[in-house]
Parts: C-alpha cells; structure tokens; sequence
C-alpha cells in the first residue's frame, strides 16, 4: 500500500472514530451542548435562505434584524466555518441537523488534521498516532462548549493546521501552501485563529530548539515563519479589516464579574474525564489514555533531555497562563467573553496531545508508565471533592487507568509481537472510544436541554412567510421569542438580534424607542407598542398566544418604510414618549409626570428619573398617578425597574438590571373615564423608573399620524441586498426617514445626485430633501471592506509570484537545495 494511501486511511480513521464517538454520546443521551439553539441554528437558518435566494438581505446587509443591520462582519464570525455550507443541502427546517452534521465535519477534519501533525512532529505506531488524535477531536471542550458553536469549533482545524504550516517552515516546504492555511485558519474564525497562531508559534519553538540546528537554518526557517503569518493573515485582511471595523462600531460587551480563586484543585480536575459544572474552568481534559501518556513524559528517557524540558515547560506556561487574570485576559483578546470565559481551552488540549504523543511514539517503558500513573493519581487526589468531579469520573481513572497501564506495559515489553501489540492497540482503542463517549454521555446530560418546539418553529415561519409583504411592509416574529434570534429563524424583519457586532447605533435607537434589550445591548428585542410598531413600517406580528404554539398573529395598519418629516421638525428627546412622537411627526400621547400617592415615597432625580425604594414580599408598593385623556391606552416603561409592576387591571414582572437588561414598554389598559392612571410598585431593591414613565396613547391619534404618514410618504419602496429605493410624492420637502438605523457605511443620494451619508434623526437614517424631490437612494458597504481587498488583492499577487518564482527554481536547482532540505529534515 502507498504510503500517502495509508495516511489517508489512518487520518481518515481517526477522523471516523471521532465523528462516530461524538454522534454516539449525543444518540445515546438525545441532544449535545446547549446553545446552538440560541445562536447557530438561527445564523444557519439565515445562510440557508441567502443560498436559497429567500432572504431579504444578502452578505452586506441582514434586513431580519435589528430592523436593517450590517451583516458581512456576522457572516465571517458565525458562518465562515467551510462545512457551515453544507446547510443548503438539507430542508430549512432541518436546522439542528445541519449544525450538527457541521459540528461532526469540523470535529472530523481537525482530528484528521491533528494525526497528519502527530505523524509529522515524531514517527510513530499510525494506529496510535490515529487513537491520539481523537483524544484531541474529543477533547472536553468540544464536549462542553466547542460542539455547539460551529465558528469557534474552527478552531479545532486551525490549530493542526497552522500547526502543520509550522511543520513546512522546519523543513523549509511548501511556503505559499503555509500562507493559504494561515490565511484560510484567519478567514474561518479570527478570534479562535489568533490564539491557534499563539499556540502554533508555541509549537514552533519548541521544535526548533528541541533537537539540534546550525544557527543559520534557526535563522532561516524562523523567517519563513514570521513571513508565512504575516503573508496567511494580510490574504483574510477582508475579513479582519471588517471585524475591527465592526468591532469599534459594536454595543460594547456588558460587564462580567472578574475571574474569582479557583484554586489549583478545580483547574486540576478539569484534566480528568467527565468532569462538568461548577465553575466556570477551562474544559481542557482529553481523555484517560492521553492524560496518561502526556503525564509519563518527564520519566521517558527515551525522549531526548532537551525536548522533554522544553515541552514540560510550555505546558507549564500555557496551563499557568489559565490561574493568573492578567495572562487570562492575554488569552482573550485582553477581554473575558461574557457567558463563556475559556473559549481558548482547545489550545491547551492540542498542547497536551502533542506531548503526549512524544512520549508515546518513544514507547514508554515500566518507569514512564508508572510515574504518569503516580502524577495522575496525585491529579485526582488534589481534585477530589470538587462538585465537577463525579462518580463518572472514578470509575473511567480506575478502570480506563488500570486497562490502559497494562496495554502500554504490554506495548513496550512484547514490542516485537505483532500479536501482542495487536492485543494492546485494540485494548487502548476500546478505552479511548468508550472514556469519550462517556464523557460525552455526562457532558451533554449537564446541559440544559433547548426548549424550542420544532413544530412551534414551523408554524411561526409559515405565519410570517403568509404574511409577508417586505419593502412595503415589515413581518416581526416579536414580542414573541423562541430565541434571541427570531427574525432570523424565522425569515421576519424584527428588532430582535444577538451579535458580538450589533451596532451601537441600533442599540441606542431600540433602546431609545422603548425596545428591550439584555447582555448590555449586544441582544436586541422588537418594539412591543403600537406607535413603535408604526415607526418601522410593522404590518404583522406574533404576539404571546394560546397553545399549542404559543403565538398569535396580530395586523395593523403602518406607514412604508420610508415617511417624510416636515421641514422645520426639531427631535425632543426628553422621554421616550417625546422620541417617539418626533420620529412620528404627530403628538399622540398624553406623558405627564406622574404624582406619588401613597405606599414608600419615591425620590424625584430631575430627567434622570426616580428612585423607587426596595421592599420585603408582600410589602405595600410605591403608588404613582397620571392624568390622561379618557378612552386613550396607558402604557408603562419601566426601563431598569425590577419588581412588579400594577395597574389598570394588569400585573406584570419587570426584571430590569441596569446596564445589563431594559425592559420593553407594557401595556397597562384603557385609560378609564376619570382619566387617572393608578400604577403601583413593589420593589425587590431600590429600582429606577424613567421621570415619565407613564405614557397614555390618545384613541385615534395614531390611526391618523399613520394615514398622514402614508398619504406624503412614499408610493414605492424597491429593497435591493443592501440598498434601499424610495419614490416620493413630487416635489417632496423636508427629511425623508428611512426606519433603518443610521450605521456607518451608509450613503444616500437624492434625484440622482451625488451619494452623501445621511444625516440621523434620533439614530434613524434621514436624508435632507432640500428644496424638493421625488426619489431617494440610499446603498451600504461595510466600513474596512475596501482597505481588506486591497491589501489582500497586493498579497495575493505577491503570492502569485512567489509560486512562480518557486516553480522555477525548482527546475533550475542545484544540489546545495536539495542539501539544505536533507539537512533541515535530519536535524
């Protein structure tokens, strides 16, 4: 058999077992991480309808949500996973699948990937280099966080693979094939991309210092390293221009609490199997057998002083840089992600991988066996007691250790016995496959299970597709949430958006205009009022229903996309009933500053509104009155208010938590004939109200703003990709207002005339009319987009002709090239 025959059967076996072990502990146990119904399956979903020519946006605008956002930085962080594309083939409906066959694809390709580098870093047994790697493929990370989000799981392949790259550059290879791996490492994932380079140097120097070299060929081949990441990441400049881009312009993250002590003995345990909840550590074990290997490295005297010294120190490092905060941040992009601190875990893992397999392709002998014994028996003392260890766990170390001690001592004793090692390969296959799905078994069990109803899912998209009637109209799946991603999961034009990217300009507007949002704005929700609904053009949407689906679908009359406010309008933004009313044109409501009236007495902030005081369950609650007009609607805005909230015959939760969550305007009911508001709240803590919380909607009032709004609005509305068309009545005066928020990158151009960017009112995007017009245009692209295609467009030339070059020579070269590349390969 060729030997490249036989590595693709040994990577591709190694692939099949992780992809089967994986596919076994989800089978078994009926669903794998949590999460992916949150955020994956909805981008996915998304990437289905743009294949399908069914979105209403394409790569550089998302018209689902955030009513209009920027979508070319959300594609590169949640859909440049190459297997993500494997989404078109399946029915939309068949979201969970697809991300799960991504998820097995990724895991497949990175623990292949992974063998070709072990094969690569020391020769060894292909059947254990092959059982090794799927130690790595799945590793606790993958189990606990990786398999739920297929952008960071990319991460998974570009650590073999840059790893891989570095491999080229020893053995002076291959330099413009390490440049596209770089660069196709970058364009999948940045942020798992720059710590997999962190951890790919890392590799680097080890090699390159662990055996022997002349100074010149260190020189040489460190050059074409640092030549190599500079040449791989400016080809994905597109998409790292238009990541910082977005980032700069991006809700900043909402605060987390700072990494508390851990103590040494929970990062410890954390090298075990089916070790799970608690706190929140790097999930970093990769399985008993490869624990096992990896611990015996420092007894191996098979392996050279040298090379055992320097890998012991760079897990040394690389573990120490997971306990200290400063160096955590270091690994996270000096910021800890929100909700999932450790995302880098993988990094480690592969580390420990790699060592182990150096110690493993050395054949450890009775001493090694016996001491990686003994350090993982230290491990599990040290660890005992810690509420991630379970029974699980002391039966995989005890029966999987002692199994798997035997197999190795068998190894190294009957080495010459193809029999025996036959025997032993078998043995240590077994335990590899059962401790990982095991530990799957354990792992997706902690999690908890995703509540969406598939039939409800389908049923909600059947009602906004029937609905549809996007530019003229919008289509909300809000208030209604079956995740923070319905307008995507559901192919509506809504408010509601979860992304690292979400512009702040979309926050702030949403936010201003009385919508909810929690993670500190980098999750949106849709407008909940009427007059909300008006100002973005909302023709339907699905309110909280009866069962079985749990959804209603409500219609109303709106404005188009696209309304013209008088010249001379000037914004009030003292309430959120005062920006409503501008970016409407019309007053419509009734906001008076409401009057204590009895229970713990609130204290008045000016504008920035009142401070009501906390209060034991059950206590007597802050009362406010308002006078408005009889026959109108009182709504409520609590914003950051926790508690209850009563009145005019309704009851409600508010769960406010400033920065973090605002809640959305409540409907409260008909103002009644007296025309008094009676609210009441009962506070857990003292909790802040806006200084006008009350608002009362006059009854007609809105229905005649809208036929206003309609009548000198526009007649039509063309929605290209990314562009946005609208014919205006003639000779069209004052602001045309586009309900998109105003986001950089937008520019709008009048009857033709030269493209300008708009001029926001209250965040919106408007566009003067001067002296009057009857057509306005208005087209986005992504701020950096130019900058990243032009550098990549130098590089990639650049590129070219080194191939070139490199072709050539190697027609014409001598024997001192042939010499050289002996020379780095044998060093």
């Amino acid at each position: 058999m060729g030997e490249r025959r036989l590595e693709g059967l040994v990577c591709g076996g190694a692939a099949g077992l992780a992809m089967g072990g994986y596919a076994l502990a989800a089978g078994l146990r009926g669903r794998w991480p949590a999460g992916a119904e949150a955020v994956a399956v909805p981008y996915h979903a998304h990437l289905w309808d743009l294949l399908h020519g069914r979105a209403a946006g394409d790569l550089l605008v998302n018209w689902n949500s955030g009513y209009g956002s920027p979508f070319l930085a959300d594609f590169f962080a949640y859909l440049m996973n190459p297997f993500s594309w494997l989404t078109a083939l399946l029915p939309r409906d068949q979201g969970r699948l697809a991300v799960f066959l991504v998820t097995l694809a990724t895991i497949g390709l990175g623990t292949a990937l992974m063998t070709r580098l072990l094969g690569r870093l020391h020769p060894g047994p292909a059947r254990l280099r092959a059982l090794a790697a799927v130690g790595y493929g799945l590793c606790a990370w993958v189990l606990d966080v990786g398999g739920a989000a297929p952008m960071w799981l990319w991460g998974l392949v570009s650590l073999p693979l840059l790893g891989l790259a570095a491999d080229w550059c020893l053995r002076e290879r291959h330099w413009v094939a390490g440049v596209l791996c770089v660069a196709l490492a970058w364009a999948g994932n940045l942020y798992t991309a720059a710590l997999a380079t962190l951890a790919a140097g890392l590799l680097f120097a080890v090699r390159l210092f662990a055996a022997p070299r002349p100074l010149r060929l260190r020189v040489r081949a460190t050059g074409r390293a640092v030549t190599m990441a500079t040449a791989g990441v400016a080809l994905a400049s597109p998409v790292l221009f238009v990541a910082v881009s977005a980032a700069r312009r991006a809700q900043p993250e909402s605060p987390v609490e700072p990494l508390g002590p851990s103590g040494l003995g929970g990062h410890l345990a954390r090298l075990l199997p089916a070790t799970h909840g608690g706190q929140q550590l790097p999930d970093v074990a990769i399985g008993v057998f490869g624990l096992l290997v990896v611990c015996g490295l420092p007894f191996n005297r098979r392996v050279r002083p040298r090379e055992r010294a320097l890998w012991c120190a760079a897990l040394v490092l690389v573990a120490a840089g997971f306990l200290w905060t400063p160096t955590v941040l270091v690994w996270h992009g000096l910021a800890i992600p929100a909700g999932g601190p450790y995302r880098v875990a993988f990094v480690l893992s592969g580390l420990l991988v790699l060592a182990g397999w150096v110690s493993l392709a050395h054949r450890p002998d009775r001493l090694t066996v016996l001491g990686g014994a003994a350090v993982v028996a230290v491990i599990a003392a040290v660890a005992a007691g810690r509420t991630s260890v379970r029974p699980a766990t002391w039966v995989l170390l005890a029966v999987g250790g002692a199994v798997l001690s035997a197999a190795l001592w068998l190894l190294d004793r009957r080495h010459p016995d193809r029999r025996a090692t036959a025997l032993a390969t078998w043995v240590i296959a077994g335990a590899v496959l059962g401790n990982a799905v095991w530990s799957g078994y354990a792992a997706f069990g902690a999690a908890p299970a995703d509540d969406v109803s598939p039939a409800a899912v389908r049923a909600g998209h059947a009602e906004l597709r029937a609905a549809a009637d996007w530019p003229r109209g919008r289509s909300d799946p809000g208030p209604h949430a079956f995740t923070p991603n319905d307008p995507l999961l559901l192919n509506g034009q809504g408010g509601g958006y979860f992304s690292s990217y979400l512009p702040t300009v979309t926050a702030l507007l949403l936010h201003d205009l009385g919508a909810g949002w929690t993670a500190g704005g980098r999750q949106t929700g849709s407008v909940t009022d009427p007059v909300g609904q008006a100002l973005f053009g909302i023709h339907t949407h699905l309110d909280e229903g009866p069962p079985p689906y749990g959804f209603a679908p409500v219609h109303a009359a709106a404005p188009p996309l696209v309304t013209v406010l008088p010249p001379g309008a000037r914004p009030e933004t003292s309430s959120v009933w005062s920006r409503q009313e501008s970016l409407l044109g019309s007053q419509v409501y009734d906001a008076p500053l409401p009057v204590p009236a009895g229970g713990p007495a609130p204290t008045l902030h000016g504008t920035s509104g009142w401070s009501v005081p906390g209060g034991a369950e059950g206590a007597e609650g802050t009362v406010f009155t308002a006078a408005c007009t009889p026959g109108g609607t009182a709504f409520f805005h609590g914003l950051w208010y926790r508690g209850t909230v009563s009145g005019l015959g309704t009851s409600f939760r508010s769960d406010g938590e400033q920065p973090t969550t605002a809640v959305p305007i409540h409907r409260l009911g008909p103002v009644p004939a007296d025309g008094v508001v009676r609210v009441t709240l009962r506070s857990d803590v003292v909790s802040q109200v806006p200084a006008r919380p009350i608002g009362c909607l006059r009854a007609g009032a809105l229905e005649a703003a809208v036929a206003r709004l309609t009548a000198t609005g526009a007649t039509r509305v063309e929605a290209g990709g990314h562009t946005l068309t609208a014919v205006l009545p003639a000779g069209s005066t004052g602001t045309a207002l586009l309900s998109v928020p105003a986001t950089e990158g937008w520019t709008c151009a009048v009857d033709g005339g030269r493209a300008t960017a708009p001029t926001p009112v209250l965040g919106m995007i408007g566009v003067p009319l001067g002296d009057g017009a009857s057509r306005v245009a208005c087209a986005f692209r992504p701020p950096g987009l130019t900058e990243g295609l032009t550098l990549a467009s130098a590089t990639a030339a650049v590129l070219a002709l080194a191939a070139l070059f490199a072709r050539l020579s190697r027609r014409h070269s001598g024997p001192s090239r042939r010499e050289r590349r002996r020379a780095a390969r044998g060093a």
